[in-house]
Parts: structure tokens; sequence; C-alpha cells
């Protein structure tokens, strides 16, 4: 059996696998005007709305400085490549994010790790081509 009740300002609705199998008849009135006024990441100036929901609340927070420095130092950018001439504010950026690790998951050991057995399994792999391809001439040289 599914039900509505109102707590505070928010409407909670529990609804059943039964009301789910069957197609919503919900009226929602969005128009594609209305979509259109919302500004995304891009303002028509030009700068950047560092309220974009797309930012993933990066541009807040103990890095948020640090994260906008970096960020509109790559927007504003006129080297090649592009944000080339940003490094030192990534690098500030990701110092800050190594104080934060509840914050900011630390990707660096996990990428490491995936690094390094790929590079063991390229490594094995061509070892294993070129045993293969000696074997091969060795085998045409006593024929």
């Amino acid at each position: 059996m599914s039900y509505c009740r109102k707590e505070g300002k928010d409407v909670i609705i529990f609804a059943t696998k039964e009301d789910h199998a069957k197609p919503s008849t919900a009226d929602v009135n969005i128009s594609m005007d209305d979509l259109d006024d919302e500004p995304g990441l891009i303002l028509p100036n030009g700068d950047i709305n560092w309220n974009c929901p797309c930012l993933g609340g990066m541009a807040t927070g103990p890095c948020g400085v640090p994260f906008r420095e970096a960020f509109g130092c790559f927007h504003h950018s006129p080297a090649e490549p592009k944000g080339s001439d940003c490094i030192d504010e990534f690098r500030g950026m990701h110092e800050c994010m190594m104080k934060y690790p509840e914050l900011y998951k630390d990707y660096s050991a996990d990428d490491t790790e995936e690094i390094s057995d790929a590079n063991k399994n390229s490594i094995v792999e061509s070892d294993k081509k070129s045993a293969a391809s000696v074997d091969s001439e060795k085998s045409k040289k006593t024929s």
C-alpha cells in the first residue's frame, strides 16, 4: 500500500513495487525554455559558474580556493596544449587534497598499482612473444 506523509517542507512518498510496475500518471510541467534559463558551467559572459552542480561541490570546502585557481587557470589558458601553463596551480590543488584524504579519495596509490600491474603484464606478454620469436627462428635454422 503506497501513501504520502508530510514532514516540514518535505513530502515523503512510499510506493509499492506494483506502483512502479505501471506507467506514471504524474503531470510534470517542464518547459524547454525553463531549462535553457539555467546557467551551465560557463556563464554567457565567459566566467565560470562556481555554483554549477556539475562541479560536484569541488569549488567549496577546504580545497575550494586551490581548485578554483587551477580550474580558472585552465579555463583561461592560452597555452598549447591547453592548461600546460597551470602546472603550479594543479600541483597546489593536489597537495591540498592530499591533506584531506577523508574528503578527497586518494587515487594515486590505486593508479600506481594499476599502472604497475599493467606494465608487468605488458612485460610478461612481450617476453613471451620474444621467446616465441627466438624459438621460431631457431627451428627455421635447424630445419
